[in-house]
């Protein structure tokens, strides 16, 4: 056993964060700690690393190493990536020099010299244990983990601050994985990764030797990894056996199972009540009815179940409509850092937005995404290039890490201050909406976790009611369930969209493009991730027999048409007339689904606007497709 906690239970002041916590860590566990944001994740994995005391019960630690690896963690700003990693190692590297003056001593020496066997005793003895402690791998080690997490290409002498915040956090994450703690300790190790890095670490961790738990809510990366799952709600913790996916069937069940059990009491319990009240005062029948009441004395009462946590109300709007051009994008070329540690992040982009389009940023990490939001923004200075927005647009922005929150201020204060001639009603609802309620508004913007600071720029965002929403990373750090209510809403939303993401999730429900980032272009993909995947795999397709059929009849005979060419110019001409009225249909199918969406009576109803959602982001798929069928067949239309 690494670690055993008994009945832990914290507090701060009158708010209640853990009740009665008992669980244990054994060698070889891979534990997935999952709960709303706000339950006592970041307390619970505090207490474990005795950063926090408990106000009572017993943590016992076996003595064996511990990692943690936090939200906000901080490196050396001052030194590069290798002396990072190799500060990992500053024992072995001691040993090494050590081993260097022992074997000047001993070259100096003669073999009857004084003291020549105790030299020769000494560095056999540190070498024995330099390789057993696999000194000479240490340049593999550092390499095999800095390319698995994204560094592949990345000088190692890059100094650390001019690395982005994203970066920073892999390379953590990178030292971590160096020191091979024996409870390896996570917190949302996944947020800031690309998809080709979290395969590495899924499978890394998989094979790791030590023990693990990981705070995510990557449901996916749960799945593949854990063993078994512990839930944190409403102050308890209940552990389950599996990964993520056995813990839904096994936490319903049990609620099903408690609702039964409890409903059950209640009945027998209503039965006896009433059993005693007809029969007390009857000489016949007091005794038994004093009996029935001592049997209800020492009944053992089972808890009520708790009711679920209300989910986040997350709607957008905008008060007036853009031109149809919103954004447009020339020749872009961007850089950061100044003379040799200069970094040219990208060159000749063009890039467009037109109102309504929600599209979906991706690339590597590194690369510039966060970067190039800012500079449409004008937030940062560009290199060259044109950036041109269009008339009416209102940009509201989603930042991935600070939108210069003052962290003494309450989340209330922070956001009236910015709108100060809103009602205090109207911001506590908002607040309320996001999952910010009770004494939460009052708490300060420094001491909230990092999901409740998203909520806040959520929060922040439906005040703004921007026609153009730029988020950047909005899933990281949030529960569940918040992510759900985010995905309603970005569907539902009608204005522009341009989101960078790593949800493999999210990317499936609400994008109608997904633009891939690259060093000297952006890549555009009708659809949503799936289909962007398959679109990356599938060959190149082979020219369309019509189209090349079409041009050597040009050739060979000027405007010679053959039964057969006649024939498929009539059909295509048939199926150009049917798209034309399916794509009527559909847009005001489409329209109508809008107005649905931004119906208030509509919005309340949970389930039925994440249908309407779904539905309109069907048909919205369903467009693109038949407008690209007829943009090509228009095309062989005009060259027949």
């Amino acid at each position: 056993m690494i670690l055993s906690l008994e009945n832990i239970t914290k507090s701060f002041g009158a708010h209640l964060v853990l009740s009665e916590v008992t669980a244990k860590i054994e060698d070889n566990d891979k534990i997935g700690l999952v709960g709303p944001n706000g339950a006592g994740k970041s307390t619970l994995l505090n207490i474990i690393c005795q950063d926090l005391e408990a106000d009572s019960g017993i943590l016992s630690h076996s003595g064996k190493s511990l990692g943690f690896l936090r939200q906000n963690s901080g490196l050396d700003n001052n030194g590069s990536i290798l002396s990072e990693m190799r500060g990992v190692f500053s024992p072995l590297y001691e040993m090494q020099r050590q081993m260097r003056e022992l074997e000047v001593q001993i070259s100096a020496a003669t073999n009857r010299a004084a003291g020549y066997e105790e030299l020769t005793a000494l560095y056999a003895g540190i070498q024995t244990r330099f390789e057993s402690l696999d000194g000479y791998l240490i340049d593999v080690k550092i390499s095999t983990v800095l390319n698995g997490m994204g560094f592949l290409g990345v000088d190692t002498a890059t100094p650390i601050q001019i690395l982005s915040g994203g970066e920073k956090t892999r390379l953590a994450l990178c030292k971590l994985l160096l020191e091979a703690p024996e409870l390896l300790i996570l917190d949302e190790p996944t947020n800031h990764l690309d998809f080709k890095t979290l395969l590495w670490l899924e499978e890394y961790l998989r094979s790791y030797k030590g023990a693990l738990l990981v705070v995510s809510h990557d449901r996916y990366f749960l799945d593949q990894l854990c063993t078994s799952i512990w839930a944190l709600e409403q102050n308890r913790l209940d552990v389950y056996s599996g990964n993520y996916s056995r813990y839904v069937v096994q936490k319903a069940e049990r609620n099903e199972r408690l609702r039964k059990e409890y409903e059950m009491q209640q009945a027998e319990i209503a039965e006896m009540k009433d059993f005693i009240a007809r029969n007390i005062v009857r000489a016949s029948t007091t005794a038994r009815a004093q009996s029935r009441q001592k049997a209800l004395d020492k009944m053992e009462l089972t808890e009520k179940p708790r009711p679920p946590a209300k989910p986040a109300n997350i709607r957008f709007t905008y008060k007036r409509e853009p031109v149809q051009d919103v954004l447009s994008v020339e020749n872009l070329a961007l850089a950061v850092g100044e003379g040799s540690d200069r970094k040219e992040l990208c060159s000749n982009v063009d890039f467009s937005l037109r109102r309504g389009d929600k599209v979906a940023l991706i690339g590597l990490n590194g690369i510039g995404k966060s970067s190039f939001l800012k500079a449409i923004q004008g937030t940062i200075p560009i290199e060259k290039g044109n950036i041109y927005w269009g008339k009416n647009t209102d940009i509201s922005y989603f930042e991935q890490e600070e939108l210069n929150f003052s962290p003494e201020k309450s989340a209330l204060d922070e956001l009236w201050d910015r709108f100060p001639r809103e009602y205090e009603h109207t911001i506590r609802t908002v607040l309320g909406n996001v999952g910010l309620t009770g004494e939460n508004v009052y708490k300060r913007v420094g001491a909230l976790s990092g999901g409740e600071r998203a909520k806040l720029k959520f929060a922040l965002l439906i005040l703004s009611c921007g026609n153009v929403l730029l988020m950047d990373e909005p899933t990281n750090h949030l529960d569940a369930a918040t992510k759900e209510a985010l995905d309603a809403a970005l569907c539902a939303y009608t204005g522009t969209l341009l989101v960078i993401s790593h949800d493999r999730y999210l990317l499936n429900k609400f994008p109608d493009k997904i633009a891939e980032m690259h060093n000297d272009h952006i890549a555009v993909y009708t659809g949503r991730y799936d289909s962007y995947v398959q679109q990356k795999n599938r060959e190149a397709p082979l020219p369309s027999p019509v189209r090349r059929e079409t041009a050597a009849a040009k050739q060979q005979s000027g405007h010679y048409r053959s039964k057969k060419q006649r024939s498929e110019d009539a059909a295509r001409k048939k199926r150009i007339a049917q798209l034309e009225s399916l794509i009527e249909a559909l847009e005001t199918e489409i329209f109508q689904l809008e107005n649905d969406t931004a119906d208030p009576q509509i919005a309340r109803d949970y389930i039925l606007l994440q249908e309407k959602c779904d539905l309109l982001a069907d048909k919205r798929l369903e467009l693109g497709d038949r407008l690209g069928e007829w943009t090509t067949l228009s095309e062989l239309e005009e060259e027949a």
